[in-house]
């Protein structure tokens, strides 16, 4: 105990500003980096490597073991190559919400005040449709474009470019019709695409539930929030329940009320910054996000 006491004396004697700034930053790097991969299958990967490195450095100090460390001493440059592949899902969400993070501009007084009306009319009609199917346990799964382009989800479905109506929308989600599976992406006040095929979620997140079994609506609603900066609206069609997915969060059981306040929240008009400064105020403002949603 005296010669650690006297070891941990020796560092904090030496330590400096530079060397705090160094350990914080460090502390930062692995601290966020836990965050972005919380309530993912890579949560699981990573406490699995961590306690094989664990395991591996005492079996390597306390017994002499020459030819074994040999063969840990090789095979970790292939560990450091294969971490970015085995995270490579995670780190390409870390670096797309990096790239979001100052991915708008202010538009002028007249053409903000037309967006937001126009953004408050869609929002009203996807709030009676939504309540409207889940009144008739319609299944339904709906994407509002935001700042990410989401042509390539597009392609995938039936191309309409038709004028957002509540009707429109009970009739595309209706049972058994041709459009009824896969999503319904809306962009502005406009109806793209139905039919469009989202990708599904990795995530660990929808296993923590209660129910613990979600439909392939949810899991794309999960993963499309994953992929992009999108917010989807789900109806389950077994339960009748309205779920939205943000961020690669869900809040689930909404009401119509509800439902309408939270897409007023977060479906905003896309702004570019104006300058560094700007960016950097947006990249903090969306990290404190993440860490709030739940």
């Amino acid at each position: 105990m005296s010669v650690l006491l006297s070891e941990l004396q020796f560092i904090f004697q030496r330590l400096d500003w530079i060397g705090i700034l160094d350990i914080f930053l460090v502390t930062i790097i692995f601290f966020l980096i836990l965050i972005m991969v919380r309530d993912t299958q890579a949560v699981v990967l990573l406490r699995g490597v961590i306690l094989l490195i664990i395991l591996l450095s005492v079996m390597t100090s306390l017994v002499n073991l020459p030819a074994f460390s040999w063969l840990i001493r090789t095979a970790l440059p292939s560990l450091v190559i294969a971490i970015p592949v085995i995270f490579a899902p995670e780190i390409r969400r870390a670096l797309e919400r990096i790239g979001r993070a100052g991915s708008s501009t202010t538009l002028p007084f007249g053409q903000r005040t037309s967006a937001n009306r126009s953004m408050q009319q869609t929002i009203r009609t996807v709030v009676k449709a939504a309540a409207t199917l889940s009144n008739r346990r319609h299944g339904a799964l709906i994407v509002l474009q935001r700042g990410d382009n989401l042509d390539e989800y597009i392609e995938t479905g039936v191309s309409l470019n038709a004028a957002i109506t509540a009707e429109l929308l009970l009739q595309i989600f209706y049972p058994n019709t041709p459009l009824h599976d896969g999503a319904v992406i809306i962009i502005e006040n406009k109806i793209a695409a139905a039919a469009c095929v989202m990708p599904l979620s990795s995530s660990g997140v929808l296993e923590s539930t209660p129910e613990q079994k979600m439909g392939l609506r949810h899991r794309a609603s999960m993963g499309i929030s994953e992929a992009s900066d999108a917010i989807a609206v789900v109806v389950s069609e077994e339960t009748g329940f309205i779920s939205i997915a943000h961020n690669g969060r869900m809040i689930r059981n909404l009401d119509a009320d509800r439902l309408e306040n939270l897409l007023m929240a977060f479906y905003r008009p896309v702004q570019l910054p104006g300058s560094p400064i700007t960016f950097i105020k947006n990249l903090f403002r969306r990290s404190r996000s993440v860490f709030r949603e739940e």
